[in-house]
């Protein structure tokens, strides 16, 4: 009984670590939100790097509540103006992917920012 008392601040101690391992996992790979912007080429940034990340754009994004968000995201191209994107988003990593969409698709709170 003494034994595991003496050993009892040490499970604790272990147990709490894989808790909050587990929690920082969650929020690292779980927890996206998804913003829409509009490309445009008078804000991209040519790299120069040995990666195949040759653009790099910052945008102004909002989400489907109209919550305005500024993202720097690169690309292996140049992307056609004034094209829509979904942005999958996580707050560690910022755009993890993103997709181009048609105005139509846009939430109606992201739609009021962007005229067509």
């Amino acid at each position: 009984m003494e034994e595991i008392r003496e050993k009892l601040p040490m499970i604790i101690i272990f147990v709490s670590a894989i808790l909050l391992c587990g929690v920082i996992l969650y929020y690292l790979e779980f927890q996206e939100e998804v913003y829409y912007t509009q490309i445009d080429n008078t804000k991209i940034e040519q790299l120069l790097t040995t990666d195949n990340m040759k653009f790099q754009y910052t945008l102004i994004a909002y989400n489907e509540k109209g919550r305005k968000k500024e993202f720097t995201f690169k690309t292996s191209r140049e992307l056609k103006n004034e094209a829509y994107l979904k942005l999958e988003t996580n707050w560690a990593v910022g755009v993890r992917q993103w997709e181009e969409m048609r105005f139509e698709e846009l939430p109606e709170k992201v739609k009021v920012n962007y005229a067509e």
